[in-house]
């Protein structure tokens, strides 16, 4: 890559004449011995200098230039892959500090947004490389900052676990501002700021029609403290929203969700807090999933491993109470995630979580030992399939629960048919009425006759 990247110079160079060689023969010697980790360090800044020279110099549109920086930027994705799948680069990595290792978390971030990585596990690895350094240097990529939010109301329209929402404006659409609160001791201080980067840094990968949206990191509006920048859901959680319209509409809900459910997997990452209350309807009255604080990335079966135990106790499954029971690891996996969108669909039938009248402790031993809840009996009624898969979805053995392209499958089919019954019961035999020979409506009187 260093050879290549001086090759690019000496386009510029012959474009130009010879007033670049002398400013950047010293950069030249440097690059051609760095070793492949130090080479993307510096590479931010040389593209810097170098598209700088280039249009002072009238040469920024040249093709040949242009073409040597698109190939330039290809061989540095192909370095980032070998960095990402060495065990000893990456423990290199995470040895920077400073300047240093924002200007590798930058290109990295900046490979990622390309979409210059031709494979799934390979973005997987890179994000969670990006995770690890970021809470080393406690940094993030500059290019999840933004500027430009204004009118942040004067209080909190929320809380949530260790930050504040607050409604702001930006790009001229109200916006919902996370911001962290900044009144604990300061070894609390800095977990729930290294959780503010993991969630941001997992969240702002995900494009998606029903996950919630990261437009960025807002620095400003609070001084030394950071805010998540997210649209603002005016219509609230599909709680609200079913509680305000009602649940005729609970089956597409269900589907749609277990569809963002199953791109968060299909891109090796776990939800970890699945539940109404982080399901959120947008303006197109579309469920959106939100609240990324106990995500985790996985691969193909395993998730991360995480010493800390939060969570919802009446959506979690019972691996996560008693590891040891079932000869595991604590870890939240995509089977969790299942596990606790059955627990949804009973939420959204019924208003209320699994064993809502129950203590969380009493929760945790009932699941534990395998007990579910019964059957919703209210209106809309579950049918008979649904509530079979309810009892696939959080099965005792998570090997036995399926995976979400399964469950994307069942309920699909489950709100066709609820769509197909709706249709049967509101349909009415066609019948149609002649109306009397005398109505003048549709029948007028004759004319009167002649005058005689």
């Amino acid at each position: 890559m260093a050879s290549r990247r001086i090759l690019v110079y000496q386009d510029v160079s012959f474009a130009a004449g010879h007033q670049i060689s002398s400013t950047m023969g010293a950069y030249y010697e440097n690059m051609s011995a760095d070793h492949s980790i130090w080479a993307i360090v510096k590479s931010r800044d040389s593209w810097k200098t170098l598209l700088k020279l280039a249009t002072e110099l009238g040469v920024y549109g040249d093709a040949k230039l242009r073409k040597a920086l698109r190939e330039d930027e290809e061989r540095l994705a192909l370095t980032l892959v070998t960095i990402v799948n060495s065990e000893s680069d990456r423990a290199a990595v995470l040895r920077l500090d400073g300047d240093d290792a924002q200007h590798f978390l930058d290109s990295v971030q900046n490979t990622l947004d390309r979409g210059l990585f031709p494979e799934r596990e390979l973005n997987s690895k890179a994000r969670r490389l990006i995770l690890k350094l970021s809470e080393a240097c406690d940094r993030l990529p500059s290019s999840l900052f933004i500027t430009g939010v204004t009118g942040r109301a004067e209080y909190a329209t929320f809380g949530g676990g260790f930050g504040d929402i607050y409604q702001a404006t930006y790009d001229g659409k109200a916006v919902a501002l996370k911001h962290i609160r900044t009144f604990q001791a300061d070894a609390e201080q800095r977990r729930i700021r290294l959780q503010f980067c993991r969630e941001a840094l997992v969240w702002q990968n995900l494009k998606h029609p029903f996950i919630l949206r990261l437009l960025g990191i807002d620095r400003e509006t609070f001084p030394s403290s950071l805010c998540m920048v997210s649209p603002w859901m005016e219509h609230g959680t599909v709680l609200k929203y079913l509680d305000d319209h009602g649940r005729a509409n609970v089956d597409k809900l269900l589907s749609e969700i277990a569809q963002g459910l199953q791109y968060l997997h299909s891109q090796n990452i776990v939800h970890g807090d699945l539940r109404g209350a982080n399901i959120l309807i947008s303006d197109d009255w579309s469920p959106c999933l939100a609240d990324f604080g106990l995500t985790s990335l996985s691969d193909a079966t395993t998730a991360t491993h995480t010493s800390h135990r939060g969570g919802s106790t009446h959506w979690m499954a019972p691996e996560l109470f008693d590891p040891d029971r079932f000869g595991l690891k604590f870890a939240r996996t995509p089977a969790t995630d299942v596990y606790a969108f059955g627990c949804v669909c009973l939420e959204l039938y019924t208003g209320r979580p699994p064993f809502a009248n129950l203590s969380e402790t009493a929760t945790l031993l009932r699941v534990i030992d395998g007990d579910r809840p019964e059957r919703p009996s209210g209106e809309p009624e579950m049918s008979e399939a649904l509530w079979h898969h309810v009892n696939e979805f959080w099965a005792q053995d998570a090997t036995t629960r399926p995976t979400t392209e399964a469950v994307v499958r069942h309920m699909g089919l489950n709100y066709v048919s609820r769509l197909a019954t709706q249709t049967k019961r509101t349909r009415k035999p066609l019948t149609i009425k002649i109306p009397p020979i005398d109505d003048p409506r549709y029948y007028p009187a004759p004319p009167p006759p002649p005058p005689g």
